[in-house]
């Protein structure tokens, strides 16, 4: 099948990408400060204004199949996303971050996210297209990354054993306390990371596992290199200010791991069973939404139950 990205699409949407980029720090947020949720709900109602708009862009230059890919492949890598959302907070919880300085690190940590999906999609593109088969094996991985999800309990983050963090350790000095924005310092003629960096590098090495599991899962819906990153860069285009607008309660979507589990079993049954059957594009998107949106209603309508204040203590 034919990309419809064209040399011409692939530079302009490269360059808005940029502008956006260039907006957010060099303008909104150019000093250090604490984002407040106006602010977050702002900038995550511009990036999703911005992927409505490109996705009403496509229905109209290449028809509904193009236009309901990219819808599909964006609200799958949104959802699966929001998983960043709890490494994120985890990882600042544990380094102690300073508000103020947690845009930044999200900022860099973004853009250097961009550019790993960017090589996990052209490399994805490539091996689908010279090997067929690799689509089962995608297939069988989301399967079982599935099952894994709604089976698993409790997914729990230990930032010291991350071994992107041990290499950096080994090889960089690091300052006991953090020296504002900054990443690197030189102290006597020396020079040390401060832990802000380590925050950054945790997140980018975290990035990379989750790519593991949302890329096989874009070219289960579509296998044009155009749709798969614009969809996936929209979806990390709007993820930081997202952290920021639902930091405050993030633990209410128990649920949503159901929900992503199912998603991706679904999609892997789709890439395994795709020599025998095919599944329209709107009924997958109908069925994502369905599983999605019905995992956060859960979430709502049956809330964690919280510890009785008279249980004793253990």
């Amino acid at each position: 099948m034919e990309s419809v990205g064209t040399p011409l699409f692939w530079t302009l949407f490269l360059l808005g990408v940029g502008v956006v980029l260039a907006l957010d720090l060099g303008v909104v947020n150019r000093k250090a400060h604490v984002v407040r949720p106006r602010e977050a709900a702002l900038w995550t109602l511009f990036c999703v204004s911005l992927a409505t708009l490109f996705a009403a862009w496509l229905f109209w230059r290449f028809g509904t199949r193009v236009g309901l890919e990219f819808t599909t492949g964006y609200l799958i890598e949104y959802a699966l996303s929001v998983d960043n959302l709890f490494v994120f907070l985890v990882v600042f919880s544990y380094f102690g971050v300073p508000a103020q300085h947690q845009h930044r690190v999200l900022f860099w940590g973004i853009l250097g996210a961009l550019v790993l999906r960017a090589v996990f999609i052209v490399l994805g593109a490539a091996l689908l297209a010279r090997f067929q088969w690799l689509i089962y094996l995608f297939g069988v991985f989301l399967l079982v990354t599935g099952i894994k999800l709604l089976l698993a309990r409790e997914v729990e983050v230990e930032p010291e054993k991350n071994p992107v963090l041990r290499l950096v350790r080994r090889f960089l000095p690091v300052t006991p306390a953090y020296h504002g924005h900054r990443f690197l310092v030189r102290l006597d003629g020396r020079l040390f990371a401060t832990p802000l960096l380590l925050v950054l590098v945790v997140i980018e090495a975290t990035d990379v596992v989750f790519a593991v599991d949302s890329i096989p899962a874009i070219f289960g819906v579509t296998r044009d290199p155009f749709i798969v990153f614009t969809s996936n860069i929209f979806a990390i285009l709007g993820l930081r200010s997202l952290y920021f607008l639902l930091s405050d309660f993030m633990d209410r979507f128990h649920y949503l791991s159901v929900g992503l589990g199912l998603v991706l079993s679904f999609i892997g049954l789709k890439m395994v069973g795709s020599a025998w059957f095919h599944v329209p594009i709107g009924i997958s998107l109908g069925v994502i939404v369905a599983l999605l949106g019905g995992s956060v209603l859960a979430s709502f309508l049956f809330p964690p139950r919280a510890p009785s204040a008279q249980e004793p203590e253990k």
